[in-house]
Order: C-alpha cells, then structure tokens, then sequence
C-alpha cells in the first residue's frame, strides 16, 4: 500500500514508519517542514491551510498520528495548543482528502482512551459514552472531526490508544530514573487503572487496522490486561530489581503537574480492546510483566 502518514516524528510515527516500510508499504510522510528521511516528504501547515492537493492523489491509506504532546503542565496556552492541533489538524486533513480526485480508501486517525474520562472501575468498551474532563472533550472533538473523510466514503477507523510503553519516550521513560534509583512508588491511591500497550503491539495493531477491512469507527489500542497502578509500578519494580515503597501522594501530584495529573496520572480508565479481539487481532505482548522485559531486555 501507499501509506501517508502525518506525526511520522513521534513516538509511534518513529517506530511506524520503518515496520511499515519492512512490510513493504510505501510511505509518504506529512509534516510541517521538509526532513531528512529516505521517504518522500509532503509539506503542510495545517494552522495557515496550506497543503497541496494534488501531492496526495493516489494514497492507498492515511494513518494521522500528529498532535500536540500532551505532557507537561497544562496552561491556558498549552491546552489550546493540544486541542487545535488534534481538532483543527485532523479537520484540515480529512476536508483536504475529501476532495480529492481519488482519494485513499481508508483512513487511520489517532484518538485516546482520554475519550472515558475517569471512570472507576467500570469496564470501558469502544460503546462506553465519553466521560468529562479536558481530554475526553477534545477526544470527541478529535474524532469527530473526521467526518468529512468518511462522508466521502474513506473507511474511517478512530484508534484509541492507551498508555503506550517504551523505554524511548512517554510515562515508561519518565517513569524509569526514579524506579531505578529506588524512589518508585504508587502514583495517588494506586487504586486507578491504567490501561496500557506495548509500542510493538500498537505499530501492529495499526496496520492490522491498514488490511481490516471489517474495522472502522472507535477500536480501543490497550493491551487486554489493564492493571491498577500500584500493580504497574511493582511489576516495574520487579523487573528492574528495584524497591517501589515510596508512593506520590495525590496532592503532590495535583500540586507538580495541575490538571495533566489529574487527568493523566490519577484517573481510572479500566479499558477493553473488544474490537480488536474480536477481530482477531493476537497480542504480542497481552501481559505486562513479559511486555516491559520485552520492552526493556530484562
């Protein structure tokens, strides 16, 4: 396939792009500025509106991963930053493939499971109704600025990923230097669940999604065994052969990291890939102790 795929820096995009290339896809990447990469590289400014149409006829398929990180304390700038890259973003793209002559037959868009908000222990499945908070606005929001790409018939499927792991980049990163040097612990309560997903699934996962035709709309990305967070940090733990008895206090959290804590750190999202499963996706890494020795040589 002819594969365009947007965000192709990042941590997904970063580890997409080669599976896909060894698969033996094309890829033709769109950024913001011209890279020194051997594919092909299409320019856009999705803020300005600028794009040049006729650069993206013939695709086979689109996977649109870019966004704003969403780490970091959220100010006022920050989140209007996260949600016009995702919302305006993903609007821009899909009008712009909307129009075109001939356009590809599907589309991969990001979401998140940020879609659920926090919500306990309730078991989340792709028809769970969205949840409040800043992040499960702008993931409804996100998605469905989409719909013109499926109004124009592309087969739209809305990925909503979890807490993706690697050593490279993301919590798992953030999360390493204190666990190695003993200062791990439960985050808040430790009661929360984190629904989580090796980054080699998620690469996988996404062009099983590519090659699916019976896929499409919202499609959880989590590995089947969400954990609670003190059983995270533990099975870290123990990976690693480091002690996790210092937890972080909730209010630490809320006073260090604001709204982002709250929202990312402290929320409860028990997440189910039903979709997938029944699709007939097989997970590589379904378990989280084997994943992070995958994920981290142990």
């Amino acid at each position: 396939m002819k594969v365009l795929v947007t965000g192709s820096t990042g941590l997904i995009g970063s580890a997409l792009v080669p599976f896909l290339r060894v698969g033996g896809h094309e890829v033709v990447r769109l950024a913001r500025a011209s890279l020194r990469v051997e594919e092909r590289v299409v320019v856009w400014d999705p803020e300005a509106g600028k794009i040049e149409p006729s650069e993206l006829e013939g695709l086979d398929a689109v996977v649109h991963l870019a966004g704003e990180n969403i780490a970091g304390r959220w100010t006022a700038e920050k989140k209007a930053r996260i949600r016009e890259s995702r919302v305006r973003g993903t609007r821009f793209l899909c009008e712009t493939l909307a129009r075109l002559e001939r356009p590809p037959t599907v589309l991969i868009s990001a979401s998140a499971i940020g879609y659920y908000g926090d919500r306990g222990d309730e078991l989340l499945r792709e028809e769970s109704p969205p949840g409040r908070g800043f992040l499960a606005d702008v993931a409804t929001q996100w998605e469905a600025a989409t719909e013109p790409a499926a109004q124009r018939g592309l087969r739209v499927v809305l990925l909503r990923f979890g807490i993706v792991l690697s050593p490279h980049g993301g919590a798992l990163a953030q999360m390493l230097p204190p666990v190695r040097l003993g200062l791990g612990g439960p985050i808040g309560s430790g009661r929360q669940y984190w629904s989580w997903i090796a980054l080699d699934d998620v690469v996988r996962a996404i062009q099983y999604a590519l090659l699916t035709e019976t896929l499409r709309g919202p499609v959880n990305v989590v590995s089947p065994d969400p954990v609670r967070n003190r059983e995270f940090v533990r099975t870290l733990g123990r990976v690693l052969g480091r002690p996790t008895l210092l937890p972080m206090p909730a209010s630490a959290v809320r006073l260090l990291f604001g709204q982002m804590g709250e929202e990312l750190l402290l929320a409860s999202q028990r997440v189910e890939p039903i979709r997938l499963l029944a699709s007939g996706f097989v997970f590589q890494y379904p378990d989280l102790e084997g994943a992070l020795r995958h994920l981290l040589r142990k």
